[in-house]
């Protein structure tokens, strides 16, 4: 708000140096002017004073209004264009400062730009980290999953296979019963499976 109505100020100011510039180049010529003609008239007396008559007869004469134009120097100091001159310099301090302020204004939106663009770099940098990130989480996820289903499809063999060792194991012990428990037709038991059952123990024992 500060700078828009230093900026204001300064319009104003830059107008009022447009026209006082016309001023002071129109009271210039005035003033050009009328040194130019009392020069002349200066120079036109001397002749008169300094002159012969007509017919080089004796000198002419020289009215009083004359001899006073002829003896009076030019006064070159005048205040009115002594002030002209101080506001010029002054409205064009105003002029310089104003262009230096819109310079400093271009230089600031430039430099804004810069940083916007470097956020929406940063943005895409973080976008992209963030999908990098999200595609190596997936990958372990997916890794991870994989050995678990392993690691439990290896279990259940191992279950499994002792499940059935075990069945097996109990079937040959229930067929071992069976024949230890066999009798013959006399009521006897039979021998035979006796005799295999101790020699599968004392084979067993040696290994």
């Amino acid at each position: 708000m500060f700078i828009r109505l230093q900026l204001n100020k300064l319009g104003f100011e830059i107008l009022n140096f447009g026209v006082m510039k016309k001023k002071m180049v129109k009271a210039g010529e005035t003033e050009t002017k009328k040194k130019e003609k009392c020069f002349k008239d200066k120079n036109k007396n001397m002749q008169r004073l300094g002159g012969r008559g007509r017919g080089g007869r004796g000198r002419g004469g020289l009215s009083l209004e004359a001899f006073a134009n002829a003896k009076t120097k030019t006064n070159t100091y005048n205040p009115a264009i002594i002030k002209k001159q101080r506001e010029f310099y002054k409205n064009a301090k105003y002029v310089n400062k104003y262009k230096r302020i819109v310079k400093q204004q271009q230089g600031e939106l430039s430099g804004s730009g810069s940083a916007r663009q470097l956020e929406d770099e940063e943005e895409e940098d973080i976008r992209r980290n963030k999908k990098t990130n999200a595609r190596s989480l997936r990958e372990i996820y997916e890794r991870k999953r994989e050995e678990d289903d392993k690691a439990r499809m290896e279990t259940e063999a191992t279950i499994l296979a002792r499940k059935e060792e075990r069945q097996r194991t109990e079937s040959r012990r229930k067929e071992a019963r069976e024949k230890m428990f066999k009798k013959t037709k006399s009521g006897q038991p039979v021998m035979k499976y006796r005799i295999e059952h101790i020699l599968e123990t004392l084979q067993g024992s040696k290994v």
